[in-house]
């Protein structure tokens, strides 16, 4: 790769928004303003303008949407803490798998947590009693 073509590839790479890790004890939610503090949960959005906004559970990143009015076509990406695998970072939600459960004790009591494979969310459906979701189902649960 000559220098004018790595120069351009490092331009564009810099101007591709990017999610920010969530720091808990530290970062506030950007709708219900608690600080995060769970980390089997937690959300954000990222812009396509490159704007990271941070959540402490899936609720407050839909409220948030349908509250401050985020057109589909400016969002980047949505992303949702896996809750069978917090340090693994964030997962896209769109292509996650849900449950809702009483037992699962959210931050915001949406009771609702995300799963990168079906099979860790079958695991914990089985321990939690819980209900299966699409993402769907998330989005008109919490309008």
């Amino acid at each position: 790769m000559n220098r004018a073509s790595w120069l351009l590839a490092l331009a564009l790479y810099s101007c591709t928004p990017r999610p920010e890790p969530l720091v808990y004890g530290t970062d506030g939610c950007a709708y219900c303003k608690m600080t995060l503090t769970d980390v089997r949960y937690g959300a954000e959005i990222v812009t396509f303008k490159g704007r990271v906004i941070k959540f402490d559970d899936t609720n407050c990143l839909l409220h948030y949407i349908h509250s401050e009015g985020i057109a589909e076509q400016d969002i980047y990406q949505l992303l949702v803490r896996d809750y069978s695998n917090p340090g693994a970072g964030l997962i896209a939600a769109k292509e996650s798998h849900y449950l809702l459960s009483d037992s699962l004790r959210s931050p915001m009591a949406s009771g609702v947590a995300a799963f990168e494979s079906a099979d860790s969310m079958q695991v914990w459906k089985k321990r939690v009693h819980g209900i299966f979701l699409t993402w769907g189902e998330v989005v008109t649960q919490f309008k």
